[in-house]
């Protein structure tokens, strides 16, 4: 299967640091290598850098770990494939734009059987099972919504009805963007860290390098970094439940609901884990 990176903050901040342990993962100290990606927002743009070879011997991807470009949300990927043979249009992150925002998708899972109908406002360019449930997600939030944005609150609702629908499918963690908040499922593994003051030293588990955080940072920067295996090894790293869904905004997780049988239950800043 593959890998996750996500990356959202209160303030534009660079992933250098946790990309050179995920970079290393594609290949390296992991079997990820049937290609690698990774997306920036910045301001109503994207940056996308997507290959289909394994990152850790990448000069594109040194060159992404080196060059410290600042983003409040950010997506990356590393590829085992399963389905859809190893090329760049079945490279993760993936883009689409709805109600002129571009949306970012990568996913890790296998969802065999999934072939939704789609009626060609999303369609995919490749042949994974990520990039056809990425296009029946938007397409299903352009239906109940038309041509206008929802709240955030009635968006994070919509998408948890879909993902009920999608987790029934196969194991599908995923990460989802627009620019203005990051959405995360987990459905099988996914972990996240959240940085603040007091900031102290982190060391990456895959590469001896490691960072003072109190040097690069101000007392009021907050990171929240989602991995589907912790990328430190002196850190504590909080394991998502197994089916659910979560909203990540400023560098916190604001909200949380289950997407598995059972009674429901919905997390609000006060009271999500951290």
């Amino acid at each position: 299967m593959c890998q996750l990176l996500g990356m959202n903050c209160n303030v534009p901040t660079d992933i250098c640091f946790s990309f050179a342990g995920f970079q290393a993962r594609g290949g390296a100290t992991d079997v990820h290598s049937d290609g690698w990606g990774i997306a920036f927002f910045e301001g109503r743009g994207t940056r996308v850098f997507l290959e289909p070879q394994p990152s850790c011997s990448s000069p594109l991807a040194e060159l992404v770990r080196s060059y410290p470009i600042h983003s409040q949300n950010v997506i990356a990927h590393i590829r085992k494939a399963t389905q859809g043979v190893v090329a760049l249009e079945n490279t993760h992150p993936f883009m689409r734009e709805l109600w002129g925002r571009y949306w970012i998708f990568a996913h890790n899972g296998h969802l065999p059987d999934f072939s939704p109908q789609l009626d060609s406002s999303f369609t995919p360019v490749g042949d994974t099972d990520s990039e056809r449930a990425f296009c029946w997600l938007l397409q299903n939030l352009r239906q109940r919504f038309g041509s206008h944005a929802p709240s955030q609150a009635l968006l994070f609702e919509a998408l948890h009805q879909l993902t009920l629908e999608l987790a029934t499918q196969g194991a599908c963690n995923f990460l989802l963007s627009n620019g203005d908040c990051l959405f995360a499922h987990c459905s099988t593994q996914l972990t996240y860290i959240i940085r603040q003051a007091p900031f102290a030293v982190a060391h990456l588990s895959d590469q001896d390098v490691s960072i003072d955080f109190s040097a690069v940072t101000t007392p009021e920067d907050r990171v929240a970094v989602i991995a589907t295996v912790p990328l430190t090894d002196n850190e504590q790293w909080t394991t998502l439940p197994s089916g659910s869904l979560w909203l990540f905004e400023e560098g916190a997780p604001v909200r949380h609901r289950l997407t598995v049988a059972g009674p429901e239950r919905v997390s609000n800043e006060e009271n999500a884990p951290s």
